[in-house]
């Protein structure tokens, strides 16, 4: 490093502590190098390397490695249910859809999502619960429309759609893996696409014998058709 190097190092870095946006440029550093490594295996001292600021500056803003992660978290959780948030500007509802089109640009947030599902923290649980509210006011429009089936359980249906919706961000690289390309990316979309409507279209068995079993078993009956409160 020369002289003038190092004295712009020297000076940007001491113009960061009064810069507003060094603050949210340690935190999507920070969440980019949590969700790439996990929060364990991330340093305070490999975030500041990444985001050209010092450790101390890390502390003075967030304090320590716990209240990083939690802004971190809360700032994820914004991003996708916050209506007014500014990363994300489509609706709700289509934000997932809206990042996944541009992965380059929101994948660290998918990925970051990604580990706080499996980590789990109050944050994770906001998250999941707004997801599983979204799938059910999907399934409430289309009961609406006259598009589904009959259900001996509707919520436990809706927490299954909303299972088999996270399963491509929480399982990734395992998905990735078996499909030979990335089920996120615009390829692996397409060859999913189909095979999982016509999952939820027609099923899979073309006979009713394991559900009459299953029936049977459990002592109940089929489930009540729509608007029949009998």
């Amino acid at each position: 490093m020369t002289a003038a190097e190092h004295l712009f190092s020297v000076l940007y870095m001491r113009s960061a502590s009064d810069d507003l946006t060094a603050r949210a440029r340690i935190r999507d550093t920070a969440i980019a190098a949590f969700a790439r490594s996990g929060f364990d295996a991330t340093s305070l001292r490999a975030i500041a390397t990444e985001a050209g600021v010092s450790a101390a500056l890390i502390v003075h803003h967030f304090g320590d490695k716990n209240a990083l992660r939690t802004e971190c978290d809360d700032y994820v959780v914004g991003v996708f249910t916050d209506e007014e948030h500014d990363l994300i500007t489509a609706p709700t509802g289509d934000r997932i859809r809206t990042a996944l089109n541009d992965l380059g640009r929101y994948g660290p947030y998918i990925d970051y999502l990604a580990r706080m599902l499996i980590d789990g923290s109050p944050a994770a649980d906001r998250l999941f619960d707004s997801f599983l509210a979204r799938t059910r006011d999907v399934l409430a429009e289309q009961r609406e429309a006259g598009m589904l089936e009959p259900m001996s359980d509707p919520e436990m249906t809706t927490l299954t759609l909303t299972l088999i919706g996270l399963a491509p961000v929480v399982m990734r690289a395992q998905i990735a893996r078996a499909l030979g390309t990335d089920q996120l990316s615009p390829a692996g979309l397409r060859r999913t696409t189909l095979p999982t409507l016509e999952l939820l279209t027609h099923g899979i068995y073309s006979t009713t014998a394991l559900l009459d079993g299953a029936r049977e078993a459990l002592g109940t009956e089929g489930p009540t058709p729509e608007g029949d409160a009998s």
